[in-house]
Formats: structure tokens, C-alpha cells, sequence
């Protein structure tokens, strides 16, 4: 089995700035799930328009075990923004999946800020300044609100608590 290094958290929070970085200091590869997501399937506003989310979430969850069976090195490995915050009956397997991948010593949840006002306002504008994406204001706070107690939850530690080597990463 490949040694993997989860980065999760939001769009927005990171990932694929602090993964790559990260990726060189180890020595390891970089692999950016949304990127092998939309090289296969294409563009994902289109695909989820398309499919609806759930549709979007089963074909990305495929992608993800596809990239996943293909490596053959330690990577850093940058997740999809709600990849760990599906609904558990997106498919069957999910709920054991998000749980290794949450539990795992070597996933870093990455936030703008543990507060949620301070997360929502950087979110939110890093999310707007991105020419590729289509969404608003609006759309963009509504999906960090709904996603934050979800990624506080997620068994990471908080910086005052420490839990088997996990850890936070905020910037």
C-alpha cells in the first residue's frame, strides 16, 4: 500500500498551494483529485448540472479509487473540497472510506481560520477570485456555512487538544 497525505478541508482553504510545496519538501509526488476528476470527466459545474450531486459525487468517488490504485509512490494527495462531507448514502461504501481517510494519522484538515466568521469571509473571497469558477457570494458563504461544523467535527484535533499525531493546519 502507497503512503498517501490527505489534505481536506474547503475550496479555498489551500490545498492545492500548500500540497505541492509540501509534495517537493518530502520528495514525494503531488496529485490534485479535481484536476484527474475534470482531465476524465470534464468540467464539474457542467457535470453536476448535468448529474446533480450526487451523480457528481459517485463518478468523483471513482476517480478518487482510480488515482488512488495508480499510485506508486508516497504522494501528497489534495481531496476535493466536499469530498469528505457527501451525504453517508451517496453509495455504499462511503461512510468506511471517508472514515479511513478521516482517521488516518496522515490527513491534515486545512482552514483559512477555526472561527467560522473569519473561515467564511477568506473562503469566500479566495473562492471569488478564481476566473474558473461560476459561483456568487451567496452560494459560496450558504456552502462554507454548511460545511464548516462538518469539517470541525471530522476527528482532527483542535490546537489545544492533541489525538494520535493529528493536527490542523491553519494559515
Amino acid at each position: 500500500m502507497t503512503t498517501i497525505l490527505h489534505l481536506i478541508g474547503p475550496g479555498g482553504a489551500g490545498k492545492t498551494t500548500v500540497g505541492p510545496y509540501l509534495a517537493r519538501r518530502l520528495g514525494w509526488a503531488f496529485v490534485d483529485l479535481d484536476q484527474h476528476f475534470m482531465s476524465r470527466e470534464g468540467n464539474i459545474d457542467a457535470i453536476i448540472e448535468a448529474s446533480g450531486y450526487l451523480g457528481y459525487a459517485r463518478r468523483n468517488l471513482d476517480v478518487y479509487r482510480e488515482v488512488r490504485s495508480a499510485l506508486a509512490s508516497p504522494t501528497v494527495l489534495a481531496l476535493s473540497s466536499g469530498f469528505l462531507t457527501y451525504p453517508e448514502g451517496v453509495e455504499e461504501g462511503y461512510p468506511t472510506l471517508r472514515c479511513a481517510i478521516e482517521t488516518d494519522a496522515l490527513t491534515s484538515l486545512l482552514l483559512p481560520a477555526f472561527e467560522l466568521e473569519a473561515c467564511v469571509e477568506a473562503i469566500v473571497r479566495r473562492q471569488l477570485s478564481r476566473p474558473y469558477l461560476r459561483g456568487d457570494s451567496a452560494s459560496e458563504e450558504r456552502r462554507i456555512r454548511e460545511r464548516f461544523p462538518k469539517f470541525m467535527a471530522m476527528p482532527c484535533p483542535f490546537p489545544q487538544r492533541r489525538c494520535a499525531g493529528r493536527r490542523r493546519v491553519a494559515d
